[in-house]
């Protein structure tokens, strides 16, 4: 994988402090063969482990630059998920009741951010009779409420934002990864049923039926049933979590598990440009061809004077969470 992700500016910035959640995840159907975060300008670069036990990396340009380039590569071994099986007992709504599952897992039982329950999702739980949903097994529901979302939602780019709430894409009926995810989440979570989001890539192929941009990052959902552990499913594309989805990070929505977060000194506009490619261990030296272009990051809140020396006109502004899945 090579993803590139560009800041512009454009007049010089005094500074910039970013953290990333770029590096794919370890596990037991995932190998981690290298990772290597390039920053221009260079700079020293730092990591820790979140609250969720992802990789974050986190770095500060104290110098005015013009242009902030991070470029991560990584290579992965990936597995097939072992198969599931086609329903499980109702005894399964019992287990999900257990006061030691929901307390281990409390923060993917909760809404939180994004992925939370709306007077407008409640009416399209209605639209689409969700609540039936409930009288087959929790796998069979889980199946058939990732098989809803995706016929009831078009893919399109544009029409919601990386910080767009969950009634944006309930509204416009379109959107991308990320947004269907949130939807997911939400119904998912008011059933008794953990689940998480999931920030990564997806090797994409068409053959597969795979309506997701090959050029961005992925987002799925992975639901917690206690007689499968942790299992994976992708509404954007109608389907199970394969060797094919790349695991970054976890978290309870998007806002934990943005690919990169940050915030620049200086009184100055933005314009993010990302570009991401996903290939063969074969073909991973190819290098994407373009960068796709965003939107300014947006003012946040009024001017601030930033620290150290800076001028009444110079003020801190967030950097847009700006890769959307």
């Amino acid at each position: 994988m090579r993803h590139v992700t560009q800041y512009r500016y454009a007049s010089p910035v005094r500074e910039s402090v970013m953290e990333v959640w770029m590096q794919p995840q370890r596990s037991a159907r995932q190998r981690l063969v290298s990772f290597d975060l390039e920053i221009d300008p260079p700079t020293q670069v730092f990591s820790y482990a979140d609250s969720f036990g992802n990789a974050v990396y986190h770095f500060d340009v104290p110098q005015p630059h013009d242009r902030l380039t991070i470029t991560a590569r990584s290579a992965v071994e990936s597995q097939p998920p072992s198969p599931l099986p086609d329903s499980l007992d109702m005894g399964e709504w019992d287990r999900l009741r257990s006061e030691f599952l929901r307390g281990e897992n409390f923060d993917f039982l909760h809404p939180h951010g994004f992925a939370r329950e709306t007077e407008a999702l409640r009416v399209y739980e209605q639209d689409h009779d969700i609540a039936a949903l409930r009288r087959r097994d929790p796998l069979t529901a889980v199946r058939e409420l990732n098989r809803t979302i995706y016929g009831s939602f078009g893919y399109e780019a544009g029409v919601t934002r990386a910080d767009s709430p969950i009634d944006d894409v309930l509204k416009a009926r379109k959107g991308v990864c990320q947004d269907f995810v949130h939807v997911m989440v939400a119904i998912l979570r008011s059933w008794g049923i953990p689940a998480r989001y999931v920030s990564g890539y997806l090797f994409n192929d068409k053959k597969h039926g795979d309506r997701s941009d090959p050029d961005a990052t992925h987002a799925w959902v992975e639901v917690f049933l206690p007689s499968l552990r942790w299992i994976g499913f992708d509404p954007t594309n109608n389907s199970e979590a394969t060797e094919r989805h790349i695991a970054c990070a976890i978290g309870r929505d998007y806002s934990d598990v943005p690919p990169s977060r940050g915030v620049y000194k200086g009184d100055s506009e933005s314009v993010l440009a990302v570009g991401v490619r996903v290939s063969k261990a074969r073909a991973a030296l190819a290098e994407p061809e373009f960068l796709r272009v965003s939107r300014p990051a947006a003012r946040t809140g009024g001017p601030r004077r930033a620290q150290g020396g800076s001028t009444a006109h110079e003020q801190q502004r967030l950097h847009q969470m700006q890769q959307q899945q």
